[in-house]
């Protein structure tokens, strides 16, 4: 187990590696350690060792007859030529301190405290200063720097030097660093900036930057050419440096050549380790690690990064590593974030501390000094499931005694584990050994190999770059291919009105109170609603208290009531067009919550099978008028209403489960909805579906512009009549516009070409450039619709007959929009009275007109 990774030899214990480490704890501080920095590992730098010439000045003279560095950690040892100057923070605090070697090293506390954690002071865990100093006092300190064109460059001011990064001091190469560049830059223009420090010109007017890296497009002074890109003018540009930083690391490291020293007409990405490999042998340069960002653990202590004696996993190795990627591959992740984050964390783990000195957990067998850490601990723990249940039965979680199988712990050997989980068969020895009975074995095996491999494993997104990773490489370490993973689900963490659960803040509450508060299915629909990717799902209150405990009660009440008058429900043939169009609901809710289920995606599920089809019910109610008494019920289709009920019960019990066999057992006495199969799908029709949801925008879009007409003072002078517009065939506008989006849509990525808008004005004859005003916003509409549901919306064939749609509901319209007469005319009528207004309609979207009619 143990490994190499950035370790030193030692002859007591093996291998020393760098992990990160709680001081108060003193042990290894993995993620289920901490309270905040999960994830975070350590980052290593190189730290620069910038001699300090002699004479020192009075602040350093203690130190005089030392050997005393300005420590500066970077991560582009590559760049060491192009040092002018180096950074330090004038406020900063900063101490002198001595190295086991000799070394006195100039940097801040934080940086120190880390260094004694790694082997750099004589005793582990313990160091002190020689002498403190503010930042300020090394203003101009003459230094010799590493691999340096310049010598000496000086320590000069920059205010925006952090000093819980790296060790507060920074070199400073302004050909590839922007913010070098644009802090040396404003030194140099700017007089009373240099007066306020005091500063020497001969400090920094000499020193200009060094080519060193040559970059396409960028040149041989990349942060000079992207501050000009950029136009970056100062320092105080966070923004544009953003920019600039991002662009010159990300081009320098992998399309950089170097230009100068050893390693000249070589890439950057070839050059770097071994140009820091050098420095650190001829000893310019020292290793330095500090944890990527901030991590405190559990016990309130801020972590650092310590060179330890550890036992650690090397998930790096590439064969395992190769099984691994090739589980996950074959793997349903249900979110590409979840699959995206295990490929991510293949690439980074390498070496992980798996062992700490004390806490809960399972003592290393080959080493039991050692505890094996939470969340390298119980990985295949789901395969034991498969046989607790003989090993130690009901009501024995904590394992105190025998089983049905009546087997004691000490029976179970490593080949009987291998026979259980493996298949291996035992020797008469190993038989005898183990004491357990053939059959006993036998059945313990058959268990196994009936519920493995495992179908499905559900946990939180904060275990996938840890945990949920070790499960796979474990499995496919221990297991044959057959017996590998076939399902993950990662979830996201549970939020209170939107807020993190807080029992400080009160924003808390368990699942207990909230069952006996609002009821479990109540509890179950909320959280249902609540979210189902690895995007944090949100526990409304509000939800659970307006949303589902009315809707849940409405539910009961209409299948209380309707079941009452259900006999007297119309029966024969689906006549109207709100009977088929309800059915087609149905049947296309039967089909998508299937899918969702099928998915896990409950809140998708949810919205169709209840709350998506409660609509579609208040619709079809209004429609056949059974929406006012219990006994107007009865104007609904019995099939129709009973079908409906049954697949209600059904398609929601899964979240609903009580309030659903309530309904299913007044449909069905003395049967369970547990037992119930899915309901079965008539194949759906989309152009009743397409149809319903025409008729519904229609009567939306009228009742709007009905609300919004203007000028009627008296009840005799309000729009009680309209004439509707329906366009049949497409205007030649539409048609070509349609045709070029078609032509140059990118149905791979969803995209369009920037200039769309040019291609489509090209394509228009003369005489129809003059509606380019009405023409655009269509295009506009079909574009984001095609980004959003891919070429299906490039389709504008009507599924249904408009004129017979709106010509079968007529009745339904006139009554819902308070009308006496509805007038349905073809767009390309003569003589329209209104004809800008026709001539605007287009498929599957009407244009009408209000106009007040005199009773005769």
């Amino acid at each position: 187990m143990h490994g190499k990774s950035q370790q030193t030899e030692n002859d007591a214990s093996g291998f020393f590696r760098y992990t990160v480490w709680s001081p108060l704890d003193g042990q290894a501080c993995a993620d289920h350690d901490r309270a905040s920095g999960e994830g975070v590992g350590p980052q290593e730098y190189t730290l620069i060792k910038m001699k300090v010439k002699e004479p020192f000045p009075e602040v350093l003279s203690p130190l005089a007859g030392k050997e005393v560095f300005l420590a500066a950690a970077t991560l582009r040892p590559e760049t060491m030529y192009g040092q002018t100057n180096c950074w330090i923070l004038p406020d900063g605090d900063y101490g002198a301190y001595e190295l086991k070697n000799g070394d006195v090293f100039v940097m801040t506390d934080r940086a120190a405290r880390n260094m004694a954690f790694q082997e750099f002071f004589p005793e582990f865990g313990k160091y002190s200063a020689l002498l403190t100093v503010k930042g300020k006092d090394l203003i101009g300190l003459p230094l010799k720097a590493p691999n340096a064109i310049h010598d000496p460059i000086y320590v000069l001011p920059l205010t925006t030097v952090s000093t819980t990064k790296g060790t507060g001091v920074v070199t400073s190469v302004p050909s590839d660093a922007p913010d070098d560049y644009r802090g040396l830059q404003d030194l140099k223009e700017k007089e009373k900036l240099r007066n306020d420090f005091d500063l020497k010109e001969e400090w920094i007017m000499p020193f200009d930057p060094v080519p060193i890296i040559e970059i396409a497009d960028l040149g041989n002074l990349a942060a000079v050419k992207a501050c000009e890109i950029y136009k970056v003018k100062s320092q105080k540009d966070k923004e544009g440096l953003a920019k600039a930083k991002e662009e010159v690391y990300k081009k320098g490291f992998y399309g950089g050549t170097m230009i100068i020293g050893e390693f000249s007409g070589q890439s950057v990405e070839y050059a770097k380790n071994r140009i820091k490999t050098q420095m650190v042998e001829s000893g310019d340069a020292v290793i330095y690690n500090e944890t990527e960002k901030m991590v405190i653990s559990r016990t309130g202590d801020e972590c650092v990064v310590a060179l330890t004696d550890q036992w650690y996993l090397d998930y790096g190795e590439a064969e395992w590593r190769a099984l691994a990627e090739e589980c996950l591959e074959s793997m349903e992740t249900y979110a590409l974030e979840t699959r995206h984050g295990f490929e991510g964390t293949l690439k980074w783990l390498h070496e992980w501390a798996c062992t700490r000195t004390f806490g809960l957990g399972t003592k290393l067998p080959w080493d039991p000094q050692w505890v094996i850490e939470s969340l390298s601990d119980s990985t295949i723990y789901m395969a034991y499931y498969t046989v607790a249940h003989l090993l130690q039965g009901a009501g024995n979680l904590e394992g105190s005694k025998p089983g049905p199988l009546n087997i004691q712990p000490s029976e179970l050997t490593d080949p009987v584990w291998s026979y259980i989980l493996l298949g291996k068969e035992l020797t008469d020895q190993q038989l005898s050994e183990s004491g357990i009975a053939r059959d006993s074995l036998e059945k313990l095996r058959n268990e196994f190999a009936y519920w493995y491999p495992l179908d499905l494993r559900v946990s939180g997104k904060d275990l996938v770059p840890n945990h949920l990773t070790f499960w796979i490489y474990n499995h496919v370490a221990i297991f044959p291919r057959a017996m590998w993973p076939k399902a993950v689900r990662a979830n996201g963490h549970i939020l209170i009105n939107g807020e993190k659960m807080s029992k400080q803040t009160g924003n808390f509450i368990t699942l207990r109170d909230a069952i006996d508060q609002y009821s479990a299915d109540a509890v179950r629909l909320a959280l249902a609603d609540a979210g189902d990717t690895v995007e944090d799902a949100n526990f409304s209150t509000k939800t659970v208290s307006d949303t589902a405990i009315l809707k849940l009660t409405t539910l009961l009440a209409l299948a209380n009531e309707g079941l009452a008058v259900v006999e007297s429900m119309r029966t024969g043939p689906l006549e109207l067009f709100a009977d088929r169009a309800f059915a087609a609901q149905l049947n296309d809710a039967v089909v998508r919550a299937d899918a969702a289920y099928g998915q896990m995606m409950y809140r998708d599920a949810l919205k169709i099978c209840f709350f998506e089809l409660q609509y579609a019910l208040g619709s079809y109610r209004v429609a056949v008028g059974a929406d006012k008494t219990q006994a107007s019920l009865s104007k609904m289709h019995k099939d129709l209403f009973t079908r409906f009920l049954e697949a209600q019960a059904i398609m929601l019990s899964p979240i609903c489960p009580h309030t659903c066999e309530h309904i299913y057992s007044m449909m069905h006495p003395g049967e369970t909805v547990l037992n119930a199969k899915w309901p079965v799908s008539e194949p759906v029709d989309d152009g009743l579906l397409e149809g319903a949801k025409y008729l519904d925008d229609v009567m939306h879009r009228l009742r709007v512009s009905k609300q919004n007409q203007k000028g009627a003072k008296k009840e005799t002078e309000k729009p009680n009549a309209a004439r509707m517009y329906i366009c049949e065939d497409p205007p030649e506008w539409q048609k070509i516009s349609m045709s070029v989006l078609r032509e140059n849509f990118d149905a791979e990525s969803r995209t369009f070409p920037n200039d769309l808008a040019k291609r489509v004005t090209a394509a228009m004859p003369a005489e129809l450039k003059k509606k380019m005003k009405k023409i655009m916003p269509f295009v506009g509409m079909v574009r984001d619709a095609a980004k959003e549901q891919g070429e299906p919306a490039l389709d504008r064939t009507l599924r249904y007959d408009e004129k017979e749609v709106l010509t079968e509901n007529m009745e339904l319209i006139r009554e819902q929009l308070g009308l006496v007469q509805l007038d349905i005319c073809s767009s390309t009528d003569t003589g329209a009275e209104d004809a800008t207004l026709a001539g605007d309609a287009l498929p599957g979207r009407p244009t009408f007109a209000f106009h007040v009619k005199e009773s005769s």
